[in-house]
């Protein structure tokens, strides 16, 4: 029984160093946002593009998979969920390669592509992953494990605004010859340095080794196997189940809504306050961190620890994380970034510890909360301006924390052998962080701004309270 747990525990540790990379990824479409938007001089709704390509290959990828599973068999029920991360992992680093030829012969299309390739590759990763995660250990912790995992996700996704915008936008870009725009003139920052073709070459041939290393770790790492032949019927049980449907339609909504708002922020701080990309980036890692801090404090709050432990790791986890944070950007910016500036993040911390008092450590209770507390936060930025609305903009990450892990927990409940099955039909619909950026870049095109465009994500998350009131529960599948 012990070797087991150990098994189970380095097994945790290994998909968490996958959680963590496929999150600082994803995030730095955020900085590839500004940056090809200059380099191809692109209008808001081209720069969505972007994400488009990228959260489409979620749905494309997961399609297939579920076509296959309900014809075939469930392929991550025969191949194993080990070799299906291998798989992915290979893939990825195959697409971080292109990001090379693509910035050299200056081709958007095959930046799309690459990304269209790089997000196939995290489907496969996220269909394996997230389940496995849940399967090790009690059903009833799995809210709490994947909330763990998804934490070290979004540590991915804080650091890639600071580091990946600092190298995008600064370090590799000094290397490189300076890229020049159509009309012949070289292609600046806000803050007027130089943009290179190095600033996404590199990085992205990095990621690609970390790719191929991760996969050859994964190989020769001792992991629980949890294929079995009862997991082998053909057809589309997993749609029988409401919970999960709804679940799909709940993914769609998080998705769609997180990733709209993180890829709008840079340009939407710099139109409403005139913060150049080299300092908006560094305010979208607090609202990335916020998920961070929030899922390591969901972690906890939906585990079995007494009362009094839970309320002091908690508020001891919030400062310390909310202290890290800060001081990574404060070495980066070279000691330029005062404190005072990040001070009204304490407050959306408060707000966001009575959040999960009030939760109840209940996963469906906690999801309908903090929805209902976005919806405030966006309200509050359609109707005010300047700074204030930027703040209730970030604040948005703390309550966007522990959505993802409570929707896909409660989506899988009793699906048993259809699990797999179901996991694809969650990822597939991660289209809508290929829909709703799209779609919310178009209404801030109309408005000559992105101000306005903030309405589409209230309805996201009116839904999202809904099913974390409602919807979540079990019905029986007949």
């Amino acid at each position: 029984m012990t070797t087991q747990k150990q098994n189970y525990t380095s097994a945790l540790i290994v998909l968490t160093s996958l959680f963590f990379m496929w999150g600082f990824i994803t995030c730095m479409n955020d900085i590839l946002i500004p940056f090809l938007k200059k380099m191809f001089e692109l209008n808001r709704p081209q720069s969505m593009m972007i994400q488009f390509a990228f959260f489409t290959a979620y749905f494309v990828g997961s399609l297939i998979y579920f076509i296959i599973s309900a014809r075939k068999g469930d392929p991550i029920s025969k191949i194993g969920y080990k070799n299906g991360i291998i798989i992915g992992l290979l893939i990825s680093a195959f697409a971080s390669l292109l990001f090379y030829p693509a910035a050299h012969f200056k081709v958007f299309g095959l930046f799309l592509a690459a990304l269209f390739i790089l997000a196939l590759g995290f489907t496969l990763l996220q269909i394996a992953a997230n389940p496995y995660v849940a399967l090790l250990g009690p059903p009833e912790t799995a809210s709490s494990r994947l909330n763990l995992s998804q934490a070290f996700n979004s540590l991915g996704t804080t650091l890639a605004p600071i580091l990946g915008g600092y190298f995008v936008f600064h370090y590799f870009a000094k290397l490189g010859e300076p890229l020049f725009n159509s009309n012949g003139k070289a292609i600046l920052t806000d803050s007027g340095d130089q943009l290179s073709a190095l600033g996404v070459q590199l990085p992205y041939i990095i990621f690609a080794a970390l790719f191929i290393i991760l996969a050859i770790v994964i190989r020769y790492t001792k992991l629980p196997n949890f294929t079995n032949s009862s997991s082998m019927k053909k057809g589309a049980g997993a749609l029988k189940h409401s919970h999960l449907v709804l679940g799909g339609i709940a993914i769609f909504m998080y998705v769609g809504a997180e990733v709209s708002i993180g890829s709008s922020f840079i340009n939407y701080a710099g139109e409403l306050v005139g913060f150049p990309e080299m300092e908006a980036k560094n305010f979208l890692a607090f609202y990335w961190g916020g998920a961070m801090i929030g899922r390591f404090l969901g972690a906890i709050s939906l585990s079995k620890l007494g009362q009094i432990k839970k309320a002091s790791l908690m508020i001891m986890t919030s400062a310390l994380t909310f202290l890290l944070i800060y001081g990574i950007i404060y070495l980066e910016s070279g000691s330029s970034f005062e404190f005072k500036r990040v001070t009204p993040f304490i407050i959306f911390l408060f707000i966001n510890y009575i959040g999960f008092i009030f939760g109840k450590s209940l996963p469906g209770r906690t999801l309908a909360i903090f929805a209902f507390i976005v919806i405030g936060l966006l309200t509050t930025t359609l109707l005010t301006n300047g700074i204030i609305a930027i703040w209730t903009v970030i604040g948005i990450g703390l309550f966007n924390s522990i959505m993802w892990s409570n929707i896909f927990t409660l989506a899988i409940k009793d699906l048993k052998e259809n699990t797999a099955q179901g996991s694809s039909l969650l990822v597939m619909m991660i289209l809508g962080g290929a829909i709703i950026p799209l779609l919310q870049g178009s209404v801030a095109e109309a408005f000559k701004g992105y101000h306005f465009s903030f309405f589409i994500p209230i309805i996201c998350y009116a839904y999202l309270m809904y099913y974390g009131w409602k919807g979540h529960i079990v019905k029986n599948s007949n």
